[in-house]
């Protein structure tokens, strides 16, 4: 085994119901890996505490299966959108805003509303933004900054630092590379901003009480993270432009890589941008929840046993529980389309995968009209992935390669950013 073959990266996602870490080689293989329970370290998903314990324990178990002093660089991904005020030190000075916690002061609102452009990330009651103009009046207030950021500043000693991805709706601007000016016009304090790198870019050596603390190599690179959602996709082992990713969850979601980035606000739509290349996608409000309105996990499994993938049945639906639809068609009306109802139960539940197969290459579609690249090759995440019936459906309807998943661990995808990090900073 070559030198580099031994060494390894680590990779912790902050979810938010738990952390978990793994260890990656240089050739993308999980050799490691280790989880933790928030509810085990706090009874309030809010409490930083929380998240720092079970980030200890999910890369404690982590580094206890392997070498720690071949860990060349580590990088770490949150919950998009979630942030708190820090001193200098990092303490937090109150308590966090989760990702989905709105800014109820319509003032702060209206002032993000009235300067940042349509096609910024930052609009809305949960953005960052509004985030920060809801902390900055907190005495004592170094920075207000993001989980990742806060996080990966336990490793580094600096809290001052965020990456491209959980910088985005906060309002960075990830076209120019910068924070534009419209900013401080809404009010806010721009020097509690931190400073952002690129997802993947080194930041600095572990601090030398970290390094203690976990028993690492003194030299170990922290690598700029990302959000959550970003690194389930980077997961999957997507890479070119034109590789798509499909969540079957609750709801449809598709994400794309770009050459370019896309901006839609009408359909919920920007890039986060990863490398030169762009991360692009929508969510449809069709999928899983449809299914569950008329079947139960069992009786699909049953039913889709007796489908025919490779015929359609002539039926046009397009899946809703209720009207309204966000992406591939920007519409709070749009209304369901689900009859005629075959009276065989089979076929009502083949006409809805085809339905909902049809909201997704529509999806994809939609992404290449606004300047995307074409679709190319498709990998499948979530419970709906494992459905042979329906994935034949969307093969035939989808046109491309189906491939597969190298992981579903958002863990991972942050890994393989660290593996890029560790690459430039010649660690590895």
């Amino acid at each position: 085994m070559s030198g580099d073959d031994r060494k390894l990266v680590v990779g912790i996602d902050i979810g938010t119901s738990g952390a978990r870490a793994v260890a990656m080689a240089s050739n993308g293989a999980v050799v490691a890996s280790g989880a933790a329970k928030l509810s085990s370290y706090s009874d309030d998903h809010r409490d930083p505490s929380g998240w720092w314990k079970a980030v200890q324990a999910a890369l404690g178990e982590t580094l206890g299966g392997i070498d720690r002093q071949t860990v060349r660089a580590l990088a770490i991904d949150g919950t998009s959108g979630t942030m708190l005020p820090v001193g200098q030190s990092g303490a937090p000075l109150a308590t966090p805003m989760m990702y989905n916690d709105p800014v109820a002061d319509r003032a702060f609102l209206d002032a993000v509303s009235a300067h940042a452009p349509r096609e910024s990330a930052a609009h809305g009651a949960t953005s960052g933004l509004a985030k920060l103009l809801a902390f900055q009046s907190v005495p004592g207030t170094f920075r207000v900054i993001h989980q990742a950021d806060w996080l990966a500043g336990h490793f580094t000693g600096l809290y001052d630092v965020s990456d491209e991805n959980n910088a985005l709706k906060t309002g960075y601007d990830p076209v120019s590379r910068s924070w534009p000016e419209w900013i401080e016009k809404t009010g806010a304090r721009v020097d509690l901003l931190p400073d952002v790198m690129p997802a993947g870019a080194p930041v600095a050596a572990i601090s030398p009480a970290a390094a203690e603390a976990f028993g690492l190599s003194a030299d170990l690179v922290v690598v700029a993270g990302t959000t959550d959602g970003c690194a389930s996709f980077l997961a999957t082992g997507a890479d070119q432009p034109g590789d798509g990713v499909s969540a079957l969850g609750t709801t449809l979601t598709v994400k794309m890589l770009s050459d370019r980035p896309l901006f839609a606000p009408e359909y919920g739509l920007y890039s986060h941008r990863i490398g030169e290349m762009w991360l692009a996608g929508g969510a449809s409000n069709t999928g899983g929840v449809v299914l569950a309105e008329h079947f139960s996990p069992e009786r699909i499994a049953a039913l889709s046993a007796g489908i025919d993938p490779s015929v359609d049945t002539g039926l046009d639906y397009y899946p809703l529980v209720n009207p309204g639809e966000r992406f591939p068609v920007a519409d709070p009306d749009f209304p369901p389309r689900m009859s005629p109802r075959p009276a065989d139960d089979a076929a009502f539940l083949k006409a809805i995968f085809e339905g909902i197969a049809g909201v997704e290459s529509l999806a994809y579609r939609r992404l290449t009209s606004l300047g995307g690249p074409a679709l190319r090759s498709l990998r499948s995440v979530g419970g709906g992935a494992k459905n042979a019936a329906w994935t034949a459906i969307r093969a035939r309807k989808l046109g491309v390669p189906f491939l597969p998943v190298l992981s579903e661990e958002a863990a991972a995808g942050t890994a393989r950013l660290a593996l890029v990090g560790a690459r430039k900073a010649g660690v590895l």
